[in-house]
C-alpha cells in the first residue's frame, strides 16, 4: 500500500508564496504536500485584488518565465488591465491588473488540484519536527504526522495574527481566519530571530451606494494585455475603476479621532510599510497636502463590494463610516466591511541562505511575508525560488539563486538576506542598480533558459521562446543592411513623425534609433507590411534605441559577476583575519555572505574590508570554523 505520509516537499501555506513552491516543486517531480488552514482561501487576497505595479507587475512576467502560474491566473480573471508609466523609459514601465477576487482563487485552486504529484490537504501545521537541526517532517494541530526531508513555511501574516480595530484586539489571521500560534512559538524556541511586523486594509463598500458622477473614471486600456507569455486570448470587456479624493473635512475627522487610532494610542506596536501607510500615518507625515488619492476598485464581476483603496485605517468602525462620508462619492456609502490593521510575526530575514533555506535548519525553506516583506508579486517571486530549491536540494541540483542583475526577483532575495530588513520590504524599481536591463519586455529574455534549465518550461513554450529569439535577431540583421534614401516619400514620412529631414541615406536600423521614429515609421518607408509581432518588434525598437545604455549596463554588470566569481569559503573563520573591522567581522558572521559581492552589500562592510577579505582569500590559507 502507498505510504500517504510520507512526501519529497511539505509546503505549509497555500497563499501566493505557497502555491508558486508547492506547483514548481511538484512540477519537478516531486511528491508534494500543501498544508493549509482552509481550502477555501488558497489564493487568497485579503488586501486589494490586484496583482502588479511598478516593479511588481515584472516580477509577476518573471515568475511567468521561470514557469509560474500567477501570470497566467490573473489574465484568466482579471477585471481589468493597464499598462503604466507608458510616458516614461521601458525601465519603469510595468503591468497592473484588477483581479477579480473570487475568480482568481477558484482558477489558482483548479489549477492546484489538477497538479499531478501535489496533494492538498486542509491542517494546521503545529510543529516540523527536527532531528539533529534536520527537516524530518510535520506534525498537525490534530497529531497527524507526515514526512518529508524538506519544508517549506509560507505562513503569510498568520504567525501570532492580531486583528486590531480602534482599542480592540484579538488574535486572527486576515480576514478573521484561525492564526497560527504554536508554530510561531516553536519558531521561537527553536532560537530564530522574530520581528513584530503590521499591515492593514481599508473599508469595502456597496457599490450601489457610490455616486460615481463626482469621481473620474479610470478605464483600462482599450489594447490587448497579458501578463504571460503564453497568453493568446484576452479580456476586453473590462470594468472601470474611479478615482476621488480625502478633502479637508476627511483630515479634520482623522486628527479628531486620532487618539482612538491603533497606531497612534499604543495598541500597534509592529512597524507597519513604509510605502503602504495608513490614512492616518498619510495625514501626520504629510500634514501639508490637502487631498489625498482615493481609488475606488471593484472586487470582482459577481460582488457588489468595491475596495477603497488608499483609506487603509484602524480607526473604528464608527470613525470609517465618517471619513467614507466625508469624501466626494461616498457621502452615502453603505460599508460592507470595515478595514482593520493587522500584526504578525517574522523572521529577521539575514537568517536566510540565497536559496531561502534557513541556516539554523537543514531543510527548512521559507518564503513570503513571514520573510518580512509585503505584497503578493513579491511573495509568489519567492515562492517559486524556495519550491525549485527544496526540490533541487533532494534531486542532488545546483541551487538556483538568481543574482541582481538576472530579476527583480534576484534584488528581492539579495535585499533580504544580506540587508534584512526593519519594516515590511516592498520592491521598488529603484531598489535595482541595473534596472535596464530588468525590464518588463525582456523577461522571457532573461529567465526563460534558466526556467528550462529547472524543468519548468514545456517543450511547446520553449519553442515559442527560441521562435521569437530568432525572429528579433534576423529582423535586426535585416534592417542593419538596408539603405533608406532621402526620397520624397522618405522625407514626408519623418516630416509627420516631428524629425529632421535625410541629408544623405542611412540604414534603417540607424534611422530607427532616432526618439520619433519608431519600428511602424520604417515599414512604411520602405512601404511594407509588419512582419512580426508587437512583442518581436518592440523588443526591436528597446534594444536598437537603449544599446549604448543597455551596453554601459552590461558593463557594469561584467565587474559584478566578477566580484561573484569570488567566492567566500563555506564555515570560514572570521575571527581569524584580524585586520577587519569589528563591525565588519560581526556583520560577516551573521550573514555569512556566498561570495564578495554580496559581501560588499552588507551594511556595515566598507571597501577596506572587502580589500582585506579578498587578500585573505587569495592568499589560500583560509581557516576554517569547526562544525
Amino acid at each position: 500500500m502507498e505510504n500517504y505520509s510520507q512526501y519529497d516537499v511539505i509546503v505549509i501555506g497555500a497563499g501566493h508564496a505557497g502555491v508558486e513552491a508547492g506547483l514548481a516543486a511538484s512540477r519537478k517531480g516531486m511528491k508534494t504536500l500543501m498544508l493549509t488552514i482552509n481550502l477555501d482561501n488558497i489564493a487568497f487576497m485579503p488586501c486589494n485584488p490586484s496583482v502588479g505595479g511598478p516593479a511588481k507587475g515584472i516580477v509577476v512576467r518573471e515568475v511567468d518565465a521561470l514557469g509560474g502560474e500567477m501570470a497566467k491566473v490573473t489574465d484568466k480573471t482579471h477585471i481589468q488591465m493597464r499598462m503604466l508609466n507608458t510616458g516614461k523609459g521601458p525601465a519603469v514601465r510595468a503591468l497592473r491588473a484588477q483581479s477579480d477576487k473570487v475568480l482568481y482563487q477558484q482558477e489558482m485552486k483548479r489549477v492546484l488540484e489538477n497538479q499531478e504529484n501535489l496533494d492538498i490537504l486542509q491542517g494546521m501545521v503545529d510543529e516540523i519536527i527536527i532531528e539533529d537541526d534536520v527537516v524530518k517532517g510535520v506534525r498537525t494541530n490534530i497529531g497527524s504526522v507526515y514526512h518529508s526531508s524538506t519544508v517549506i513555511i509560507t505562513t503569510g501574516t498568520f504567525l501570532r495574527g492580531e486583528i486590531i480595530l480602534g482599542d480592540l484586539k484579538y488574535s486572527s489571521g486576515p480576514n478573521h481566519q484561525m492564526p497560527s500560534v504554536t508554530l510561531a512559538d516553536q519558531l521561537k524556541d527553536l532560537g530564530f530571530d522574530i520581528v513584530r511586523f503590521k499591515t492593514g486594509t481599508p473599508p469595502r463598500v456597496n457599490a450601489d451606494s457610490v455616486d460615481y458622477s463626482k469621481t473620474e473614471i479610470q478605464p483600462g486600456d482599450d489594447v490587448p494585455r497579458a501578463f504571460s507569455f503564453e497568453t493568446t486570448e484576452f479580456i476586453m470587456d473590462q470594468l472601470p475603476c474611479w478615482l476621488t479624493y480625502t478633502g479637508e473635512s476627511t483630515h479634520q475627522i482623522i486628527n479628531d479621532n486620532l487618539h482612538l487610532s491603533a497606531m497612534y494610542s499604543g495598541n500597534i506596536v509592529g512597524t507597519g510599510p513604509r510605502y503602504c501607510p495608513s490614512i492616518e500615518d498619510k495625514i501626520v507625515r504629510f500634514n501639508d497636502k490637502p487631498r489625498h488619492q482615493i481609488f475606488l476598485e471593484p472586487e470582482g464581476r459577481e460582488t457588489k463590494e468595491v475596495y477603497v483603496q488608499g483609506l487603509s485605517t484602524s480607526m473604528p468602525e464608527d470613525v470609517q463610516r465618517q471619513m467614507l462620508a466625508s469624501i466626494p462619492g461616498l457621502e452615502n456609502a453603505r460599508m460592507m466591511r470595515a478595514g482593520y490593521a493587522i500584526e504578525y510575526d517574522a523572521l529577521v530575514p539575514t537568517q536566510l541562505w540565497p536559496t531561502l533555506e534557513t541556516k539554523k535548519i537543514d531543510g527548512l525553506f521559507t518564503a513570503g511575508q513571514i520573510n518580512g516583506t509585503s505584497g503578493y508579486e513579491e511573495a509568489a517571486g519567492q515562492g517559486i525560488i524556495a519550491g525549485i530549491n527544496a526540490a533541487a536540494k533532494i534531486l542532488g541540483e545546483e541551487p538556483l539563486i538568481l543574482s541582481r542583475t538576472d530579476a527583480y526577483i534576484g534584488v528581492l532575495i539579495d535585499d533580504l538576506v544580506t540587508k534584512g530588513t526593519n519594516e515590511p520590504y516592498r520592491l521598488l524599481t529603484s531598489r535595482a542598480e541595473h534596472r535596464l536591463l530588468l525590464r518588463h519586455d525582456n523577461a522571457d529574455m532573461r529567465l526563460t533558459e534558466i526556467g528550462r534549465k529547472y524543468g519548468l518550461i514545456t517543450d511547446a513554450r520553449y519553442d515559442m521562446f527560441l521562435t521569437k529569439k530568432e525572429q528579433i535577431e534576423a529582423e535586426k540583421a535585416r534592417l542593419g543592411e538596408i539603405r533608406i534614401k532621402p526620397n520624397a516619400h522618405t522625407q514626408s514620412v519623418i516630416r509627420s513623425r516631428g524629425g529632421t529631414e535625410l541629408k544623405d541615406g542611412i540604414m534603417s536600423l540607424d534611422l530607427l534609433r532616432r526618439p520619433e521614429m519608431d519600428y511602424k515609421s520604417i515599414m512604411e518607408i520602405l512601404e511594407e507590411d509588419i512582419q512580426v509581432s508587437t512583442e518581436v518588434y518592440e523588443q526591436i525598437e528597446i534594444q536598437t534605441k537603449y544599446e549604448g545604455y543597455i551596453e554601459k549596463s552590461l558593463r557594469q554588470v561584467d565587474k559584478m559577476k566578477r566580484m561573484e566569481d569570488k567566492k567566500i569559503p563555506h564555515n570560514i573563520d572570521y575571527d581569524a583575519i584580524h585586520s577587519l573591522a569589528t563591525e565588519a567581522r560581526d556583520k560577516l558572521k551573521t550573514v555569512k555572505p556566498l561570495d564578495l559581492a554580496q559581501a560588499s552589500r552588507i551594511s556595515g562592510v566598507n571597501p577596506a574590508d572587502i580589500s582585506i577579505l579578498l587578500i585573505y582569500i587569495e592568499q589560500g590559507n583560509v581557516k576554517r570554523v569547526e562544525a
